[in-house]
C-alpha cells in the first residue's frame, strides 16, 4: 500500500472543498486497484458529488436544515453548534473507497471527491490518500 498525507485549507467557515485533482495526481502513476480517502477527524466528511452548478452550496444549506447550529448539542465546546459538526459523520462519513482503472479514478462525469467542513474552528484539515494495487 502506498499512503500521503496532504494538508488542505477549508477557511474560517463551513465549507466543501473539492480534492479531485489532488487524489488524481496520487494516482496517477498506478495502474488498477483502489484509492481510498479518509479525514482525520471527528468533525469533517467526505462526499461524492458535482461541484460548481451551486450543489456544494445546497450540501451545506442541507447540513444547516438537518443539524441546525443551536444550543441543543451536549457537545458545547468550541463556536454555537460545534455539537452538531461531532454528528456530522454519521451522515457524511469520513471516508471513501474509489475504483482506479489505469491510473484514473474511475468517477462519473459530473463527480468530484470533495472534504465536507462545516467547523470554522479548524481551518486546516488533513486528508490521507492510499492505494491499493488490484
Amino acid at each position: 500500500m502506498r499512503t500521503e498525507l496532504i494538508t488542505v485549507r477549508t477557511g474560517g467557515s463551513p465549507a466543501v472543498v473539492d480534492i479531485t485533482r489532488e487524489a488524481a495526481s496520487f494516482v496517477q502513476s498506478e495502474k488498477d486497484g483502489l484509492l481510498h480517502v479518509f479525514v482525520p477527524h471527528a468533525t469533517a466528511g467526505l462526499a461524492i458529488i458535482e461541484t460548481g452548478a451551486g450543489s456544494d452550496d445546497d450540501l451545506l444549506t442541507a447540513i444547516d436544515d438537518l443539524l441546525p447550529t443551536e444550543d441543543k448539542w451536549v457537545h458545547r465546546h468550541g463556536s454555537r453548534g460545534h455539537g452538531r459538526d461531532h454528528v456530522l459523520p454519521a451522515w457524511i462519513p469520513p471516508y471513501a473507497t474509489l475504483p482506479v482503472i489505469s491510473g484514473q479514478i474511475a468517477l462519473g462525469t459530473w463527480q468530484s471527491i470533495c472534504l465536507v467542513d462545516p467547523n470554522g474552528d479548524n481551518p486546516i484539515r488533513q486528508v490521507r490518500f492510499s492505494f491499493v494495487n488490484g
